[in-house]
This record gives C-alpha cells, sequence and structure tokens, in this order.
C-alpha cells in the first residue's frame, strides 16, 4: 500500500524524523522546506498524500491547501495538516479550507504512520486527530 509522500515541513528535525519513519514504512518520502514550490512538485511527482505545516516561512499551509483544493487535478489529493497551534481556530481554519486529517506536534510516531496509512487508504479516511 506504500507509495509516495510529499512532506512539505521547515524544521528539519521533524521532516528528517517524520522522512525517516515513514520510509522505514515503505513510503517514498519527498521534503520540501517551504511552500513556494509546493504545486510545481505535486505535479512533477504525483504523491499519493501530502503532510503540509501550517506554518511555513514563505506560504502558509492554509495557501498552498486553498491552492491544491482549487486545481481541479488535485482538488481530491489526501492532506495531512500538521501544526504546532492546535487551537481550536487553527483546526477549524484548516477543516474549512478542506483538510483530511489535522495533527499537532508533537505526534506519536505510530499516529503519524497511522494517519498516512489511513488517508492512504481512500475515502472516507482518517479523522481529524488532536
Amino acid at each position: 500500500m506504500a507509495g509516495k509522500v510529499l512532506l512539505i515541513e521547515d524544521e528539519t528535525n521533524i521532516a528528517e524524523a517524520i522522512r525517516f519513519i515513514l520510509s522505514r514504512d515503505g513510503w517514498q518520502v519527498t521534503v520540501l522546506s517551504s511552500g513556494e514550490q509546493a504545486e510545481a512538485t505535486v505535479r512533477a511527482i504525483g504523491p499519493d498524500l501530502i503532510i503540509l505545516d501550517l506554518m511555513l516561512p514563505d506560504r502558509s499551509g492554509l495557501d498552498v491547501l486553498a491552492a491544491l483544493r482549487a486545481d481541479p487535478a488535485t482538488t481530491g489529493l489526501p492532506v495531512l495538516m500538521l501544526t504546532a497551534k492546535g487551537q481550536g481556530r487553527d483546526r477549524e481554519a484548516a477543516e474549512r479550507a478542506g483538510v483530511d486529517c489535522f495533527m499537532t506536534k508533537p505526534f506519536a510516531n505510530a499516529d503519524m504512520v497511522a494517519a498516512v496509512r489511513a488517508l492512504a487508504a481512500g475515502p472516507g479516511r482518517a479523522a481529524a486527530r488532536a
């Protein structure tokens, strides 16, 4: 079931940890440290899902998500929003923008793997997580 994941995360240690745990689970992980090239990278690699940080240095994760949802080619691409901002209003904004799953940092490795597997499984995918 493992496939391709695009991870957009600007914190190097977190990106490397996620890359490691997902690679160990059989996923091919491409990492971007900013949202600026998100759409171009999605078109280039055709990921099965995206893990997207909410707070990025050049462009917010919400802006990236809105662009993905506005494009017919990526509107249904599963997106897991990852953030240190776990307040209700952040979750609500992400849900309004069309996120499939919401996970706060810090997270358990097993929860990350489970969420990615659930998102890749298809419609009715992962439930939003705290």
